[in-house]
């Protein structure tokens, strides 16, 4: 966003090191937040009825619990999610800075980098995921109104069609473009996204209502599984915690430019929609049917079709960008400030998510359980550091402009800019959270499931917090104001 007219204002940090500083890193200033209620409410919008999140949430009732018991499960783990983000968030709020400054405060500046790397990551090969996902759905459309075009899925470069090439580099193409007029553009396309899939969303939701009331919430769609009710409820809901694990981390780069309203409310009467149209497919087509593009297909309509396909391409865009792109673009931003601004950074994402080949990565099942439970897992003790930090440690006080600057006398230099208790924490508590997910993905040991993250940021935070109170942390130094 540098240099372009839709970068927001930014505080001018006196002496900020160029190798710490650019214009996309620097605090956001007040009269630059315009992620207002409004357009936090429609990123949360389009978050949740996305694709993705239709079926992983209609998924949850093959744990054996009823329509009702999802739907309680899903408040409280999304009441788990809202407390966690406003606890990730604030620090975002009160400075104005992302997420790659923020982790500033508990790695050190130049260590920092390793956070901001492994959440990079994790957000590009998940942006080329969701960008395939969307477009085998551009690819449907496509068929469906010009069959024809079936002669072009017979070639294959690289394990895709021709078909299959122009519509990912298409979606791959409109993103991009998207994300390059920058946070201003990418707002707006959410205001526009959000509204839009609700209309959809209800009037799907309605319909099944009209065909089979509300009888089919009770509905159980599996058997019972071995143990209590509120066990596998349990498991539920750690499971929506663990399916907004990535975003938690990053959610100061949108909380740094407006407020927390709208991801409960939201959450809320997504759930609701979910066990209406989920339990009711059970009434109407005579099998439960998870993917909301498949339940509008099965109407017969070919408009419904079209309408339905490119309403959740346009959702699955807005989330695509804010959960999986923006994140990458600041972190690598954050890698190299003096030549690389927000822009870039997006652009190099771009670029490396279509190097991933996600088409060949999602056709392996054990390749994205190892990618989940090895990057996956160690987000959680990221987390429990960066709160254990600004929380316990150091008690909400940090000297902004130590954020920005190489000096050995700032709060935040460390050992030459890096903390090393963080990365031994980090370290330690990644170990332990990634082996446990390993060695119970493949029976070695009763399987832990997603309770791997709590696992890793509760082992995280308790490592940092103890070793840091080896040595009391230096909130201020001379010329320094504790904001």
């Amino acid at each position: 966003m540098s240099g372009h007219s839709n970068a927001p204002p930014a505080v001018a940090i006196a002496g900020a090191d160029p190798r710490l500083y650019n214009a996309d890193l620097a605090p956001v200033a007040p009269p630059g937040r315009s992620w207002g209620v409004l357009s936090i409410f429609a990123m949360w919008m389009s978050d949740v009825h996305s694709v993705g999140g239709y079926t992983f949430a209609a998924s949850l009732f093959f744990l054996g619990l009823t329509g009702w018991e999802v739907l309680l499960a899903m408040v409280v783990g999304i009441t788990a999610v809202y407390f966690l983000m406003n606890l990730i968030g604030r620090p975002s709020l009160k400075y104005g800075t992302p997420f790659p400054v923020v982790a500033r405060m508990s790695f050190g500046v130049m260590g920092a980098n390793i956070a901001a790397a492994l959440r990079g990551i994790v957000g590009i090969v998940w942006y080329g995921v969701q960008t395939y996902f969307a477009s085998k759905a551009v690819q449907a459309l496509v068929l469906a109104f010009y069959p024809g075009a079936e002669a072009l899925t017979h070639s294959s470069l690289l394990g895709l069609s021709a078909l299959g090439w122009f519509s990912f580099l298409f979606m791959w193409l409109f993103q991009l473009l998207i994300f390059l007029n920058g946070m201003e553009t990418i707002r707006k396309f959410i205001d526009f996204c959000g509204p839009v899939v609700y209309i959809v969303m209800f009037a799907l939701a309605i319909w099944i209502l009209t065909q089979t009331g509300t009888s089919s919430l009770s509905l159980q769609l599996s058997p019972r599984a071995e143990g209590s009710a509120v066990g596998h409820m349990a498991n539920a809901a750690m499971l929506i915690i663990a399916y907004f694990a990535a975003l938690l981390l990053n959610f100061g780069d949108f909380s740094r430019a407006g407020n927390f309203l709208g991801l409960p409310v939201n959450f809320i009467v997504f759930a609701i929609i979910t066990v209406i149209v989920t339990a009711g497919t059970v009434k109407v087509f005579g099998e439960a049917i998870m993917d909301p593009v498949a339940i509008v297909e099965r109407i017969g309509n070919p408009w419904v079709v079209a309408l339905g396909s490119i309403t959740f391409i346009v959702a699955t865009m807005g989330i695509n960008i804010v959960a999986n792109f923006v994140s990458p673009a600041y972190d690598i931003s954050n890698l190299y400030p003096e030549k690389i601004d927000f822009r870039l950074g997006g652009l190099i994402t771009s670029i490396l998510s279509v190097m991933v080949c996600p088409w060949i990565f999602v056709s392996s099942p054990q390749a994205i359980t190892i990618f989940v439970s090895i990057f996956g897992a160690a987000l959680g003790p990221m987390f429990g550091i960066m709160v254990a930090d600004y929380y316990l440690v150091k008690r909400q006080q940090v000297v902004l402009e130590d954020l920005y600057t190489m000096s050995p006398n700032g709060s935040l230099h460390f050992e030459g800019g890096w903390n090393r208790r963080a990365l031994i924490a980090l370290a330690v508590a990644g170990f332990v959270s990634i082996s446990l997910s390993l060695l119970g993905a493949y029976g070695v040991i009763p399987s832990i499931g997603d309770w791997g993250w709590l696992i890793g940021a509760a082992l995280g935070a308790v490592l940092y917090t103890t070793l840091m109170r080896r040595e009391a942390p230096s909130l201020s130094r001379p010329g320094g104001a504790v904001a």
